[in-house]
């Protein structure tokens, strides 16, 4: 069979391994999902060892008697960004995992000074919210003496048996403690925030290489971790979004909406990745998307988001209703943390397929909210993430956006965002974006409709914050 990659993708819900040829075929695939537990209103946890262990799982899943005449040349990673971990120098974890969603540094944010706020944004081009990591190093470090660093790290300092302390680069631009102009950790930001510089990792570029395998499970000792990415970083690079305008969107618990621009802006601005040179692209990041089907399909009853997804399809449209999911706040482009959740626009006719239409049209008017605000508008928009399975949601994205949306055929594209890098880093010609089908959803609502749902969309989500726009 060749040789082949072993691409893990660790997210929020589900760790999955995915081997990968040279020409971006995929030859086997393995999941297994990661508990989140809620302990208290706004925190949002996992175990690192468990989130250790269902990668282990995935691997082995992937990793069959059918694949075994495979020749494994090296790893690579696409991880959820900015959770942290914090583990002893023995490599043993010493708190929980502090998710992206989790908001309880909220407080502690909004009472730092306003020039915080403003170096941060001209360092990482970022703002000051309790979803990047230096809140959550921060709580971690006024609780034990430890090593902190996001889950790519973790990950690293395993799967090279606690041998190393590494972050890739578009990982560390997640922080709030990296500039992404000169490319390292930034010794006013670490001040503002209270992180010492010995507790971090070092910074790496995303093809750098991140040593090789140490008595790991099922994977032979020295193999080479060769390239590392974000997920959302990943999806962008496995869409083969590069030039300004084109914009992809993952739909995951959260969602992300990225697209590449000609170097840095402060606003809204990350690093994408570094290879030889700096990639940057304005993104926006939405709190609650997944999980909002995920809630409402438990709100009413339903078995799963395929039963809400199911459910809503046997309306025409919400009839006027509305859900906002602001149940961790808002994020991009309103960032109110403290707005609220609602469901708006019921009467007596209103049923439970209009309450899952509402939800299924809240993920779409997000993205549009995010694209909205591209400079230069948007050319095409690619799709990525378990939800692009849902023919409803596609459409009513491209009825929103009023633009085509091109829905990736497979679901693993930030797994094979990274292992396009890996082989690329190898010396193989890749570019499999290129030759990847997609299904293709063309916009068919009228102007008007269009104009009234998003109107009732944005007197919705007035309505429910806090904060002025």
């Amino acid at each position: 069979m060749g040789q082949a990659v072993l691409a893990v993708d660790q997210g929020t819900t589900n760790s999955k391994a995915v081997l990968v040829d040279a020409d971006g075929q995929v030859l086997g695939t393995g999941s297994a999902p990661v508990a989140l537990s809620t302990p208290r209103p706004g925190w949002v946890e996992q175990d690192a060892d468990d989130l250790w262990q269902s990668v282990l799982k995935a691997i082995a899943t992937c990793l069959t008697p059918a694949t075994s005449s495979v020749d494994l040349v090296g790893i690579a990673l696409s991880t959820q960004r900015e959770s942290v971990v914090g583990w002893s120098k023995s490599g043993l974890p010493v708190g929980p995992v502090l998710g992206w969603q989790d908001t309880r540094t909220a407080a502690w944010c909004a009472q730092l000074p306003s020039a915080v706020g403003d170096l941060v944004r001209r360092r990482t081009g970022l703002r000051v919210d309790a979803m990047f990591s230096a809140p959550k190093m921060r709580w971690l470090l006024d609780r034990s003496d430890a090593l902190v660093g996001t889950v790519d790290s973790w990950l690293i300092h395993r799967l090279t048996g606690c041998r190393e302390h590494l972050i890739e680069a578009g990982n560390a631009s997640r922080t709030l403690l990296f500039d992404v102009q000169e490319l390292d950790w930034s010794t006013e930001l670490l001040d503002a925030f209270g992180v010492p510089r010995s507790a971090l990792p070092d910074v790496r570029r995303s093809d750098a290489g991140f040593g090789v395998t140490s008595g790991v499970p099922g994977l032979p000792d020295g193999l080479p971790i060769i390239a590392v990415l974000a997920d959302s970083h990943a999806a962008m690079y496995g869409q083969g979004c590069t030039q300004p305008g084109m914009v992809k969107a993952t739909y995951g618990t959260g969602s992300s909406v990225m697209t590449p621009v000609d170097g840095f802006a402060e606003s809204g601005c990350t690093l994408a990745w570094l290879t030889d040179r700096p990639v940057y692209a304005l993104e926006g990041n939405i709190v609650s998307s997944g999980a909002a089907l995920a809630w409402t399909a438990d709100l009413l009853g339903l078995p799963d988001v395929g039963g809400l997804v199911a459910l809503a399809a046997t309306v025409p449209s919400a009839e006027g209703v509305v859900l906002v999911p602001a149940f961790a706040g808002l994020g991009a482009p309103h960032w109110d943390r403290e707005a609220r959740a609602a469901l708006t626009g019921m009467n007596s006719s209103t049923t439970r397929a209009h309450i899952a239409r509402a939800a299924v049209d809240a993920v779409a008017h997000q993205i549009c909210d995010i694209t909205d605000t591209i400079p230069g508008g948007v050319k095409s928009l690619r799709a990525d993430g378990g939800a692009t399975a849902s023919e409803l949601l596609m459409q009513t994205q491209a009825d929103l956006l009023d633009r085509p949306v091109e829905a990736a055929d497979v679901p693993e594209v930030s797994a094979l965002g990274a292992a396009e890098l890996a082989w690329t880093t190898l010396g193989a010609t890749t570019g499999w974006a290129a030759r990847r089908s997609y299904r293709t959803f063309e916009p068919r609502l009228d102007a008007a409709t269009r104009a009234k749902l998003r109107t009732q969309w944005a007197g919705a989500v007035a309505s429910v914050r806090v904060r002025p726009a």
